[in-house]
């Protein structure tokens, strides 16, 4: 397994315009478990379904609050020097800004997307996405690479020396 991948290895970002209809947001959860698994979180790790999880809701809320006819949406994922793992959605309707998380009764059939993501990651929030759009992005913290951990414990004195 890759598990020892660093966020220096992987430099590039994934970045992928999308349409804005749920065959599009599928897709957006789809290409993020592949491009996680080529950077070396396979499909059943807890950072790919967490991932996963949470650009399936960023993505259904672009298609379903930020679409313009015609426009869609663009995902981004970039993976930091700071072992953060960031998610981007970008739509055109800027108008739309998501709320913050809040109660939902038992009976409701939506509402609980933002608070998926808020329970999944790190942070979260959104920003103007010029000319008239936003971006919503969310932020996942990845594990110290191990090279970076075994490197720490061998400076670390030993006893009797």
């Amino acid at each position: 397994m890759k598990s020892e991948i660093s966020a220096v290895q992987v430099t590039r970002p994934f970045s992928q315009l999308l349409s804005a209809t749920p065959r599009g947001a599928r897709l957006a959860r789809l290409l993020v478990v592949q491009q996680l698994d080529e950077w070396g979180w396979p499909p059943s790790c807890e950072i790919s379904e967490s991932t996963a999880l949470v650009v399936a809701e960023l993505a259904a809320n672009a298609v379903t609050h930020g679409h313009v006819q015609g426009r869609g949406f663009r995902l981004t994922l970039t993976v930091e020097a700071s072992n953060t793992l960031r998610i981007e959605v970008a739509d055109p309707r800027g108008d739309h800004q998501p709320v913050a998380c809040r109660a939902t009764s038992p009976a409701a059939e939506a509402g609980r997307g933002l608070l998926l993501i808020d329970a999944l990651s790190a942070r979260w929030g959104s920003k103007p996405w010029p000319p008239s759009g936003k971006l919503v992005w969310a932020e996942i913290d990845l594990p110290a690479p191990p090279l970076a951990a075994s490197a720490s414990n061998r400076s670390a004195p030993r006893d009797g020396g």
